[in-house]
């Protein structure tokens, strides 16, 4: 037996941590029920976490003293350590005791001192796992939801294969695949002459029928945005595919994930009257703590958090030609209730049908965030996933745990999913220059 000492962020990132150490010891210091305590009443996920953690205790502290260890299903023990009896004269000089941290720290001290278990202190918290790690504790981040980034899914294959086959693709517009499990369910395929790597094609598998289909639309043209890539013609084909209910588009900053997701949704929404509206969201970081410190309503404290769609709604406006279109604005579709800005704060408990729903910066949410995002789509409604997993603002979050991976990683196959990784900058040379060479 084991005994795993869980830090507080790893319990606001995944309330059954509790119950995912199979059957060994786990420790919940009475500092992080504390730490608990402090985030129930906000109203974002934290605040839901802390809730939920709060009630699962309060049904595990009806069968058993907590302080005195309940007995877990899996057959592990959870017991709420008081650490009366254990002094933090243990710290080296420097660590301020009465930080919570800290105070972890004396106890998994203590415990590795006077107990038979292996003692491994779980925290997503870097700094905490450095710390621990310098003062020859056992130390581990929390595992559960993270994805193996050496084997991510980038929706995207190349397919070497002959003359024959190629022409042959392009004739009967449709290509067999007699081998099962060589493609995923939707995954874009990239038919390349062995002999002659200039003649190619581009095609999509189809599961069901076993064919690599071409794309629907060989030269997209959306709200005046053109795809300028490889990457960027499979995302708009998937885009615009009324089969696919959920796409994830991942990529750099400036690979156009968010402008063509946006176009897409504009094409859909008001051109091809498919959808009822265009709901577009991003987290807000840090949630639902500094928003009510900016001054105004809901929407002019929310504005300036949603800046960056607006400035890619204001330049799709801007450069669209059709003159059907010509007298719409952003502002005038908001107004109309035709286009929508919403902060992910606001989504849960909410049911959204027949829309055209884009989900910005996705990095930075947690797997049970995304859970709730996904969930809250109703009959008729795409959602749009776009994020890059290298820059993510929450804290205990990375390029393996985040909500955006985790999505990829479980949906892969799906029927309904589709799926690409963007790779080339498009927004300008500069900004292609400086993705590369500023780290």
């Amino acid at each position: 037996m084991k005994t795993f000492i869980l830090d507080t962020n790893v319990l606001l990132h995944d309330p059954n941590a509790l119950f995912v150490f199979a059957d060994n010891e786990v420790i919940l210091p009475l500092g992080v029920i504390e730490e608990i305590d402090d985030q129930k009443k906000r109203v974002d996920e934290i605040g839901r976490s802390s809730r939920c953690v709060a009630r699962k205790l309060d049904e595990l502290r009806q069968k058993s003293r907590l302080s005195d260890g309940v007995r877990l299903e899996n057959g592990g023990l959870l017991r709420v350590e008081i650490s009366r009896h254990i002094s933090t004269d243990v710290l080296p000089e420097g660590l301020d005791p009465q930080k919570i941290d800290n105070q972890i720290l004396a106890l998994a001290l203590h415990l590795k001192k006077t107990g038979n278990n292996p003692v491994i202190v779980v925290s997503k918290d870097i700094t905490l796992r450095v710390k621990a790690d310098a003062l020859g504790l056992s130390t581990q981040d929390y595992e559960r939801h993270k994805v193996d980034m050496d084997r991510f899914y980038t929706g995207t294959i190349v397919f070497e294969t002959d003359t024959e086959t190629i022409d042959k693709f392009y004739a009967e517009k449709r290509l067999t695949v007699e081998e099962e499990g060589i493609f995923e369910s939707n995954q874009n395929i990239t038919l390349v002459n062995k002999l002659n790597s200039s003649h190619s094609a581009l095609g999509r598998y189809n599961l069901k029928t076993r064919t690599i289909l071409p794309l629907k639309v060989s030269h997209p043209n959306l709200w005046g945005i053109k795809a300028l890539n490889r990457e960027q013609h499979f995302a708009l084909d998937m885009l615009l595919d009324e089969n696919l209910m959920l796409v994830t588009l991942v990529g750099i900053a400036g690979t156009g994930k968010t402008l063509l997701a946006l176009a897409a949704g504009l094409t859909k929404v008001i051109k091809e009257k498919q959808y009822h509206k265009l709901l577009v969201t991003r987290p807000i970081i840090p949630v639902g703590k500094d928003i009510g410190f900016l001054p105004g309503d809901i929407e002019s404290k929310l504005m300036p958090r949603m800046q960056p769609i607006s400035d890619n709604l204001e330049f799709l406006f801007a450069t669209h030609q059709d003159d059907k279109f010509s007298n719409l604005s952003l502002e005038s579709l908001i107004e109309q209730g035709i286009i929508e800005l919403e902060a992910l704060s606001y989504i849960r408990g909410r049911s959204i049908p027949n829309q055209f729903m884009i989900v910005d910066e996705a990095q930075n949410l947690t797997p049970h965030e995304m859970k709730t995002i996904i969930t809250r789509a109703g009959a008729g409604t795409k959602i749009v996933i776009t994020g890059d997993y290298y820059q993510i603002d929450n804290p205990y979050l990375d390029s393996s745990s985040n909500g955006l991976t985790y999505l990829v990683e479980k949906f892969k196959g799906a029927e309904i999913f589709g799926h690409i990784t963007l790779i080339k900058g498009e927004r300008s040379a500069l900004a292609e220059l400086a993705a590369e060479l500023l780290e």
